[in-house]
């Protein structure tokens, strides 16, 4: 109990200790004993009891293994359409929140449909768990203020996963052109950096490896900046690769805030120029050059502490980026979405894909893929041809 008292406590410093230490004994998240008994009476009862809902609601998340950053994002966004609605959840009705989204959608800091996406996610997590009859809300309410919570987002008031604007534009795969462009631009910065004598020419071929890396297993921008030289293991199935037939990303995205998942991505004959260039980086012509090299088993040393933070690989894509001409626009991610295009493009299963990206879901998967026109216009004269043939080869006549 005292670890979950203090984790709450730090997650809400204007919550009461004693308000804390009362949802725990009960069950994570129920209300707690200061607010059960019927002849207790409340000063600012609302604001009280909305308080005691979200110190539940953390206490509950506490208990399911969410991530406290998670908690911590989720339970602002309510906060936030509390304070806009400037009413209380059993107050709410779906009408709030189509007024809330309108808000977040105009004005000149409009958010992103993603962004929209987890408001709308939050705010419905939450009300699940306050119309939940075992955890007590229902009854204290109908009691206390003679009305009772109910759910505000459907289906028909909350953006859609696979709506079209849910891909950024900044997120879009390269061309296999634009993709050659980047290399070229980034590795061009590194002869320059090296011709002048500049002690920064290390750090771009750093750089340089590490966005090929990024592309060659479609990794994150946290995958990659959180890369260790340990991470990467043979496939038993194609020896020729060594010891990077396979890497093992530690930092996966997690889902419903359940932390960092694992999962292993294998090294595809299609980008297997990696093999060599991790060779070379892990030979003492690349990383060991490091000063910081032996300070830990990071895979991106730095100049003075032991490895990069991920802030350094979006300067150096950006310099990249407008140095090979690009749109602005595109960020570090648009290497995963190249990678998951161009596998698809070669004919790689789609299913296969999405376990090498760690998709639960095809959609999510379908969202990174943008194939090129003249792809699609092959597969359909590959399926006319194939068509043609089997009709030419099935011994009929055409008459019957």
């Amino acid at each position: 109990m005292r670890l979950i008292a203090g984790q709450l406590g730090w997650l809400s410093s204007n919550a009461s200790f004693s308000l804390i230490v009362a949802a725990v004994e009960l069950i994570p998240g129920g209300v707690p004993e200061f607010l059960s008994g019927e002849d207790v009476a409340l000063f600012r009862a609302e604001d009280r009891v909305f308080e005691a809902m979200v110190d539940g609601w953390r206490a509950q998340m506490l208990a399911r293994g969410l991530t406290v950053d998670s908690i911590r994002q989720v339970t602002s966004a309510v906060v936030r359409f509390q304070e806009f609605t400037n009413d209380y959840p059993w107050s709410w009705t779906a009408h709030d929140v189509d007024e809330f989204f309108a808000m977040k959608r105009s004005g000149q800091r409009s958010i992103t449909v993603s962004t929209l996406r987890a408001y709308s996610g939050a705010i419905r997590g939450f009300c699940s768990y306050v119309c939940d009859g075992r955890y007590g809300w229902l009854a204290l309410c109908e009691r206390t203020f003679n009305d009772v919570p109910s759910q505000v987002v459907f289906e028909w008031n909350t953006p859609r996963h696979t709506t079209d604007d849910a891909r950024s534009p900044g997120r879009r795969a390269l061309t296999k052109s634009e993709l050659q462009r980047f290399f070229d631009a980034q590795d061009d910065l590194v002869d320059a950096q090296h011709a002048r004598g500049s002690k920064r020419w290390l750090p771009a071929l750093r750089d340089s490896v590490a966005f090929k890396v990024c592309f060659a297993f479609g990794l994150r921008r946290r995958e990659l900046a959180k890369l260790e030289y340990v991470d990467f293991a043979p496939n038993p199935h194609i020896p020729k690769y060594g010891g990077f037939g396979a890497v093992q990303v530690r930092w996966a995205k997690g889902t419903a805030g359940s932390g960092p998942r694992h999962r292993t991505v294998l090294t595809v004959p299609e980008y297997d120029w990696v093999v060599e260039l991790l060779r070379f980086w892990l030979s003492p012509q690349g990383r060991q050059r490091f000063a910081t090299a032996d300070r830990s088993t990071a895979m991106w040393p730095s100049e003075r502490s032991g490895d990069v933070v991920q802030r350094t690989f979006d300067r150096s894509f950006a310099a990249a980026r407008e140095a090979a001409g690009l749109p602005r626009e595109l960020t570090l991610h648009a290497l995963r979405h190249s990678f998951t295009t161009h596998l698809i493009e070669a004919g790689y299963d789609p299913l296969f894909v999405q376990e090498e990206l760690g998709h639960t879901n095809a959609s999510t998967t379908a969202l990174y893929t943008s194939v090129s026109s003249n792809f699609k216009q092959k597969s359909i004269q590959k399926m006319i041809a194939q068509r043609v043939n089997g009709a030419d080869t099935s011994g009929g006549d055409g008459n019957g």
